[in-house]
């Protein structure tokens, strides 16, 4: 019986997640869903900013998200109009960071991929950014933010140093990446939508390093299919599984009490940050709207008991659209 910071638990393992059509929404809502901007719109949307320009620079952040990163895409068109541009470019900026590890066949080959973000980054702070279309766009969203430099550097940093292709020692380390990367994002966005709060800062930690937690589990089939695992080790090694137990697929109850406690602390990271609800100024809400896909995510988990190969996890949820203008419009996270 596997044992975690929630407990030990017998039959089905539920993490006691919120239900998440407690209040009725409007009887409108899928016209209204249906109704949310689309890439043309929140063109528009994006004030002229000063200085070099690259035409379609903005649709090609969106088309970017849309492509890489489609729940942020999604999350991003329920933003207010004034900051949906910025909030894109902060986001393909994560995504181009995000998929230099896959895209490139040698770390030397990602180093010199880092070491122009940082260069760029560097160079959006003296008003000359490189003429490449996500870094002309997140230079105007710092002009118009004054964003803070370091949260930039540290996903930077974060993911030079990920570029390891080695496990997770611990599911601190993991933590601590989520934090470098994930809450990093979220404080960002947090500028963007003009929030100051100790409170929103503690939600967007917790929020962030749920949301690394379960990317490292969702996309755990994938690396799998590459001979990779990056798992923590120390969750492994407590329930004396091997990563080459991953690697065949088993799917001993061993190995789902591995993805048990690892998708526990998960939940748990989403609870502390709920926990701010009602402290966290509503204007901050909007940037936690991902909490909706993480919750979906940890709720499908556990009910295939837990089975991080069950193809029932890999399949797109169709409602997402709606989901998200639910929570949205509950303004809750």
């Amino acid at each position: 019986m596997a044992t975690s910071m929630l407990g030990p638990v017998r039959g089905p393992r539920p993490f006691g997640l919120a239900g998440l059509f407690r209040r009725r929404p409007p009887r409108d809502v899928w016209e209204r869903v249906r109704r949310l901007p689309g890439p043309s719109a929140v063109r528009r949307s994006v004030a002229a900013a000063s200085g070099p320009r690259i035409p379609g620079s903005d649709h090609y952040c969106l088309e970017l998200l849309r492509k890489r990163d489609y729940e942020s895409y999604l999350c991003s068109l329920l933003l207010p109009a004034e900051c949906r541009g910025s909030v894109s470019a902060l986001r393909a900026f994560n995504v181009e960071l995000a998929q230099v590890k896959d895209l490139v066949s040698e770390k030397t080959i990602g180093l010199m991929r880092m070491q122009f973000w940082k260069k760029a980054v560097e160079d959006m702070y003296c008003d000359s950014p490189p003429h490449q279309p996500v870094a002309a766009e997140l230079w105007k969203a710092v002009k118009r933010h004054n964003l803070t430099k370091r949260w930039l550097m540290r996903m930077i940093d974060e993911r030079e140093k990920n570029l390891d292709d080695k496990a997770y020692r611990s599911i601190q380390e993991l933590e601590d990446y989520a934090e470098g990367t994930q809450s990093s994002l979220l404080y960002l966005t947090l500028e963007v939508l003009g929030v100051k709060d100790l409170h929103a800062d503690h939600a967007a930690s917790h929020i962030g390093k749920a949301q690394g937690i379960v990317t490292c589990l969702r996309a755990a089939p994938y690396h799998g299919s590459r001979r990779k695992v990056f798992l923590p080790m120390d969750v492994c090694v407590q329930h004396g599984v091997s990563q080459e137990d991953f690697l065949r697929r088993n799917q001993d109850k061993n190995v789902r009490d591995v993805i048990y406690d690892i998708a526990s602390q998960a939940h748990l990271h989403l609870k502390h940050a709920r926990s701010f609800h009602r402290s966290v100024p509503a204007k901050a809400f909007p940037a936690f709207l991902q909490t909706v896909t993480l919750e979906d995510y940890l709720k499908k988990i556990q009910q295939v008991d837990f089975d991080i190969f069950h193809p029932s996890l890999q399949q797109k949820n169709t409602l997402l659209p709606l989901s998200l203008y639910i929570q949205s419009w509950r303004k809750r996270y």
